[in-house]
């Protein structure tokens, strides 16, 4: 159970990525006291990681039917942003390259920086994030050790962390992105994301602030689209 709101994302996910851009436009001041969780699919070694804890990464695969709405609903989502997509093609990913990535950027203060560069290099230029050129000329643009973000995923600490984070997300109940949780309350979807600034909003006033800001945090879908990962 979270104990402080958290802002579950997918650096792969069409609806983390507009969750991100209006969660920074419309209300920053949550966007600071949050706690922002990567989420990602674990590669063969994170899920028997995961196994030998007793857990089991929440999967579901994705039918076509549903893979087309999406197509349709992300660019329709991202127009009235005024945001251009250029869907990306996913060929063998692995998600731990850019996600492990993300933690040594956070660690270097620049983790919302990095996913803004990841989110506008896979759903605006249809650039393949799992690559390690893309993660690594990334951080070269934000003044980063491009060998170090890019080969994350080689760090046995990094990777330890990654484990932890994704026994985070089946301890919270997480079964899409994006997801909001804080304590038993819980949101899924973008078109959700209102309702959690309003409910973070509402434990903000009496305290005056919640001294989180970004985390070291961290799932597939099941459901409506503006959930879906």
């Amino acid at each position: 159970m979270s104990k402080h709101p958290k802002f579950y994302f997918s650096l792969r996910s069409p609806y983390s990525w507009l969750a991100f851009h209006d969660l920074l436009r419309d209300a920053p001041e949550v966007a600071d006291a949050i706690e922002w969780a990567p989420f990602w699919e674990p590669d063969e070694r994170n899920d028997q990681a995961l196994r030998e804890r007793g857990e089991q990464f929440p999967y579901v695969a994705m039918s076509r039917a549903k893979h087309l709405y999406i197509l349709q609903d992300v660019a329709r989502l991202a127009a009235v942003r005024g945001l251009s997509v250029k869907w990306p093609v996913d060929r063998a990913p692995v998600w731990e390259i850019p996600h492990l990535g993300y933690l040594v950027a956070l660690r270097e203060g620049l983790g919302r920086e990095y996913i803004a560069e990841v989110c506008a290099a896979r759903w605006q230029h249809g650039l393949d994030i799992c690559d390690r050129a893309t993660v690594a000329d990334i951080a070269s643009r934000l003044g980063l050790d491009a060998a170090e973000v890019s080969n994350a995923c080689d760090d046995e600490d990094l990777r330890a962390r990654g484990v932890d984070l994704l026994m985070d997300v089946c301890r919270d109940g997480v079964f899409g992105v994006p997801f909001f949780v804080h304590r038993f309350t819980r949101f899924w979807g973008v078109d959700r994301l209102p309702d959690f600034i309003t409910h973070v909003r509402s434990k903000l006033a009496p305290a005056g602030a919640l001294p989180v800001g970004e985390a070291q945090g961290s799932s597939s879908d099941a459901g409506h689209a503006g959930g879906c990962g």
